[in-house]
C-alpha cells in the first residue's frame, strides 16, 4: 500500500513554482562511456529524454565538496525542472536505471559515483518509503545540501517545501555556509561541442 499523499496549499490551487518536478544531478567520477563527470551528467539527460523525461529548465552547473566531508573528488551538480508523463515511482525507477547505464553501483553509502540522479520533489506529493524503491518525497536530505538548495534558488526561488512550507530562498538564508560550493557558467559545451 502506498504511503504517498498529496499536499495542496491554499484552496486547491498550487503556485507555479510549487507545481514542479525536480531532479538533482551529480557525479564525481568519469566512467567508460564518457570523458568526465560533467559529460556523464549531460549524457544522462540525453538518455532520460529517450524515456520520456525532459528537462524543462535547469540551474547552471556547480562544483561542490563531498558531503559528508572526505578526500573524494569534488562533484559536479545541478538541479533540473522535469516534464514527464511518468508517475513518481516510475520516474524514480527510470532515474535508477539510467544511473546503472552509466556504471552506478550502490555499494557504499556516500561513496564516489559516476552518476547520481535524485528525485527531489514531485509537485506537492509527500511519500515515505513507497514502492519497491522506497520512494521518499520530498527528498529527505535536500534542505541540508547546498548543492541542491543554491541551484534551486537560482531557478525557483519561491518554491516551498511541502513539509516545512518554507521557500527555498528562506532555507538558503538559514543554511550554515560550511559546505563548499562554487557556481560556474552554464554555457559549457554539450557533448557535441556546441555552447
Amino acid at each position: 500500500m502506498s504511503t504517498c499523499s498529496f499536499f495542496w496549499e491554499g484552496r486547491g490551487t498550487v503556485a507555479t513554482d510549487n507545481d514542479l518536478i525536480l531532479v538533482g544531478l551529480g557525479a564525481n567520477l568519469a566512467n567508460k562511456l564518457t570523458v568526465s563527470p560533467l559529460a556523464t551528467c549531460q549524457a544522462a539527460l540525453t538518455k532520460l529524454r529517450e524515456h520520456g523525461v525532459h528537462e524543462h529548465g535547469s540551474s547552471g552547473w556547480y562544483v561542490s565538496a563531498p558531503v559528508p566531508q572526505s578526500d573524494q573528488n569534488w562533484y559536479i551538480n545541478k538541479v533540473s525542472i522535469i516534464q514527464t508523463h511518468l508517475n513518481p515511482e516510475k520516474l524514480l525507477e527510470t532515474l535508477l536505471a539510467v544511473e546503472q547505464c552509466f556504471g552506478r553501483v550502490r555499494s557504499e553509502r556516500w561513496g564516489q559515483r559516476p552518476l547520481d540522479l535524485d528525485l527531489l520533489a514531485f509537485k506537492r506529493i509527500i511519500c515515505k518509503n513507497s514502492g519497491k524503491n522506497h520512494l521518499n518525497l520530498p527528498h529527505p536530505r535536500m534542505l541540508k545540501r547546498r548543492f541542491v538548495v543554491d541551484p534551486l534558488v537560482e531557478i525557483a526561488p519561491q518554491w516551498s517545501h511541502p513539509l516545512t512550507r518554507k521557500t527555498i530562498k528562506e532555507v538558503a538564508k538559514e543554511m550554515q555556509q560550511e559546505q563548499k560550493l562554487l557556481g560556474f557558467s552554464s554555457t559549457i559545451p554539450d557533448n557535441s561541442g556546441n555552447l
